[in-house]
């Protein structure tokens, strides 16, 4: 009966062994989902700062039709009406 107890107990043991130190699901594994639980926790905050300014741009650009008008002129090359643009060919 003693040697039944004890088999018992040793397949316990083993049984819990792998829940404890296996890398699958025991600590370890919490321990790893854990560190990437925080990396995405910052990557997420990361991002929504980038949100914010970006909803900051967007509101900006709704409201105000000069900061439209001088985004095109930076970025398109855009000129008004009755304007002359000059190149200037710098090499």
């Amino acid at each position: 009966m003693r040697w039944l107890i004890a088999l018992l107990i040793l397949a316990l043991l083993g049984s819990l062994q792998r829940a404890w130190l296996s890398d699958e699901v025991g600590y370890t594994a919490l321990a790893g989902q854990r560190a990437y639980l925080q990396q995405q926790q910052n990557a997420n905050r990361e991002l929504a700062e980038d949100n914010a300014v970006l909803l900051q741009e967007v509101r900006a650009l709704r409201t105000d039709l000069s900061i439209v008008e001088a985004r095109a002129r930076e970025e398109l090359g855009m000129i008004k009406d009755g304007e002359t643009f000059y190149f200037v060919d710098e090499q």
